[in-house]
């Protein structure tokens, strides 16, 4: 069966059978998806802390405190280390050209996010039920 002649896919593209391996749409997706959920924690969390200037320590540890700001924290947590994962992943994917090279510095970010995510995480948590 023959491809029409509006195909999307280019000349070798159809001989061989084969057209986009359509595996970055996901990353896409979710860098875009990050991007947009990162906009209101990012404020929320700038306005916060502004607000908290000249606070002290005890009111610091009182605002984190609070259920909802110790979710909210960490939901940006996970979001902005998820986001700057893929992004670091996209520029290693462009500008890196040694291959072993390349799958090294994506698994060293990777790793690197979840270590720091973690780490952060616990902080916010620690502090959250510390009472």
């Amino acid at each position: 069966m023959a491809a029409p002649e509006n195909s999307m896919r280019s000349d070798l593209g159809r001989v061989r059978g084969l057209g986009s391996a359509r595996h970055g749409a996901g990353h896409w997706w979710a860098q875009r998806l990050t991007a947009v959920a990162l906009v209101p924690l990012v404020l929320w969390f700038t306005a916060s802390v502004i607000d908290l200037s000249g606070a002290g320590h005890g009111a610091v540890h009182a605002w984190l405190a609070d259920p909802v700001v110790a979710v909210a924290v960490v939901v940006l947590l996970g979001t902005l280390f998820h986001h700057s994962q893929l992004g670091l992943q996209v520029v290693i994917e462009d500008y890196v050209h040694t291959e072993w090279v390349k799958i090294s510095a994506i698994v060293l970010v990777k790793f690197g996010s979840i270590a720091l995510a973690t780490a952060s995480v616990f902080a916010v948590l620690k502090i959250a039920f510390s009472g």
